[in-house]
C-alpha cells in the first residue's frame, strides 16, 4: 500500500504565500507524474499542476507565474510554492500520485487526504 500525506495549508491575506508538501511512503517501487488538485465548495475538483518523472511541468492557467511545483524524488515528496495567493484559491488541496508499486511492478495513482487552503481578502 502506498499513503500520501499532505501539509502546509492554512488561513492568509491575499498576496501571501503558501508551501504545501505531500510525502509518499509505502511500497514503492518509482514514482511517476505527481501533482496537485483542488476542489472548491460547489466545485469540481481541478487540476492545479503537474510534475513529470523528468520534472516537465504544467500548470493551470489560474496560476500561472504565481505558483510553483517541484519534487524532491530523494524523499518521494513534491511541493507546490503559492505566491500571491487570491481569495479564489481557496479550496481543498490534494495531492496525487502515480506509483509504480515495489512487489507487483504494476501503477496505481493516488490520492492524499487533503489539506485547506483559505485566502483572505
Amino acid at each position: 500500500q502506498v499513503q500520501l500525506v499532505e501539509s502546509g495549508g492554512g488561513l492568509v491575506q491575499a498576496g501571501n504565500s503558501l508551501k504545501l508538501s505531500c510525502a509518499a511512503s509505502g511500497s514503492i517501487f518509482t514514482i511517476n507524474t505527481m501533482g496537485w488538485y483542488r476542489q472548491a465548495p460547489g466545485k469540481q475538483r481541478e487540476l492545479v499542476a503537474l510534475i513529470t518523472g523528468r520534472s516537465s511541468t504544467n500548470y493551470a492557467d489560474s496560476v500561472k507565474g504565481r505558483f510553483t511545483i517541484s519534487r524532491d524524488n530523494a524523499w518521494n515528496t513534491v511541493y507546490l510554492q503559492m505566491n500571491n495567493l487570491k481569495p479564489e484559491d481557496t479550496a481543498v488541496y490534494y495531492c496525487n500520485a502515480e506509483v509504480q508499486q515495489t512487489a507487483t511492478r504494476a501503477t496505481y495513482a493516488y490520492w492524499g487526504q487533503g489539506t485547506q487552503v483559505t485566502v483572505s481578502s
